[in-house]
């Protein structure tokens, strides 16, 4: 029998409909493997995350308005005609707080102002989600992105009409040849409040791409569907910026897509053939042209600041003046640090050797200092000669760290703490709580010391700690004077 080449054209579309209609069944129940509390958790997340920009934003807002209000009072003690705060720059102020307190019908798309490769990975993945999920799950998650995209893009407009104020603000103080030093110091506020402000959006960002355990495992799901691939690359935030070709698309077509758009490699060509054009010296005068030309730059900013005549009041709105606090941008759970440590005491005539098991919680003040409690239980181990485990008490401790300005940044000497603390110990078994009540009975610790921190693997840090206690020898019976102690922190 012979087929027709109308008969071929008819047999192969029916096939590649079959086919499509296969891998659209085939992707509808892979997509069922993704865990059912996928959604509920990320619709958590970007609702937490939304709630907490929010907050943080208005807080912002109001006090960089105070600081800006205050730093127009004290200009005007000095100069009656000066004020660069005006009713359109309050309603400004107020308009960004309502927006962040106000919220916002419904809202079906929203892009980022400033691209975000990870936000675009999880934009694009609800929608995929959205489309082959037959129970729409992913809606309420699609949602809440959105909700926070858009305060994403309010934050800013935040920071451009903070840096605009910031440069007004400058302006009108560089006017001055002899500034007071309130002025100034009020000025460094409000730039180091407008940084911190920066750094806390760009905290939240980064709180986006640490993933828990189901969000990867969900990712990780799709990354292995190559239909999901597919629909990345036609449907992503990147792929409309760029127009780039999707699978579908190859030959002259895929080409003409990214017609326009100069790669590094034609770019480092293109340079390449500039220089040779030059001459065998061509390559040491550009290397002395760059030179020149930063050190005219380095001579030129030089000259802007000085006159500027707020010596120290610099034009770069986003250099802060001072040394960045990275932990005051954190969650407060993100600034606990959890620790447990063993200490052990040799025996005397009264009490058997024992070991100190302790659980601690500390709090990072900055990157250089932490302060926390700890709750230790007393375990009796006898002697070598009889070796028996007892109760033998409880202790409470509390303590601060800060980092020593002495030793090397490397070696054994590097990451050295001092260490001091306070420190109460029940000495005797007890069956309830009522003996413990009697605060006589507690014997205290006042301790001061070295501890050497270091890094056994991405999240666990281990330390060993040298203390003295200042007590040791008031105690009845008096205890060891040096106490050493060994730990992790994580």
């Amino acid at each position: 029998m012979k087929i027709s080449k109308y008969h071929l054209i008819i047999i192969l579309i029916i096939v590649t409909f079959n086919c499509a209609g296969q891998s659209a069944d085939s992707v509808s129940q892979e997509v069922q493997n993704i865990p059912a509390k996928f959604y509920s958790k990320v619709e958590k997340k970007y609702a937490s995350i939304d709630k907490h920009l929010s907050r943080k934003s208005v807080k912002y807002l109001q006090k960089l308005q105070k600081q800006e209000n205050r730093l127009n009072r004290k200009l005007s003690a000095i100069d009656s005609l000066s004020n660069s705060t005006n009713g359109a720059v309050t309603k400004e102020y107020e308009s960004f707080i309502e927006s962040f307190r106000k919220k916002k019908e419904k809202l079906d798309k929203v892009n980022l102002n400033q691209y975000n490769s990870y936000i675009d990975t999880l934009t694009t993945s609800l929608s995929f989600l959205k489309k082959w999920g037959s129970d729409g799950k992913a809606a309420m998650p699609i949602e809440k992105l959105n909700e926070l995209k858009d305060k994403f893009n309010q934050s800013a407009k935040v920071n451009e009409f903070i840096n605009e104020r910031k440069q007004q603000m400058q302006q009108l103080l560089s006017k001055y040849t002899q500034l007071p030093g309130s002025l100034k110091r009020q000025y460094d506020k409000m730039r180091k409040t407008a940084y911190y402000y920066k750094a806390q959006v760009n905290e939240y960002k980064s709180m986006l791409k640490d993933p828990k355990k189901i969000e990867e495992k969900a990712l990780s799901v799709l990354n292995k569907m190559p239909f999901f691939q597919k629909f990345m690359k036609e449907n992503s935030q990147l792929a409309s910026l760029f127009g780039l070709p999707s699978s579908s698309m190859g030959g002259v077509q895929g080409e003409t897509a990214l017609a326009g758009l100069q790669t590094r490699a034609s770019v480092q060509n293109l340079i390449q053939q500039r220089i040779a054009s030059g001459g065998p010296n061509a390559m040491a005068q550009v290397k002395q042209n760059l030179q020149n030309a930063q050190a005219q730059l380095s001579q030129l900013k030089d000259k802007l600041l000085k006159s500027s005549g707020l010596q120290g009041i610099s034009g770069e709105m986003d250099m802060p003046n001072f040394k960045p606090n990275s932990q005051k941008t954190k969650p407060f759970l993100k600034r606990l640090e959890y620790g447990f440590n063993v200490q052990f005491s040799k025996s005397n005539s009264l009490l058997p050797s024992t070991g100190d098991m302790a659980g601690t919680i500390g709090y990072k003040i900055n990157d250089k200092s932490e302060a926390g409690v700890g709750v230790s239980y007393k375990i009796g181990l006898g002697t070598w000669q009889h070796i028996q485990i007892s109760s033998q008490g409880i202790g409470l401790r509390s303590y601060l760290d800060w980092k020593a300005p002495f030793g090397s940044k490397m070696g054994i000497l590097g990451n050295l703490y001092l260490m001091g603390g306070y420190e109460m110990n029940y000495n005797s078994a007890f069956k309830n709580i009522e003996p413990l009540k009697n605060y006589n009975a507690w014997q205290t610790s006042a301790l001061i010391g070295l501890s050497k921190k270091y890094q056994i693997s991405k999240k666990l840090k281990g330390n060993m700690q040298l203390l003295y206690d200042f007590l040791a020898y008031r105690h009845v019976p008096v205890s060891q004077p040096f106490l050493f102690r060994l730990g992790y922190n994580f």
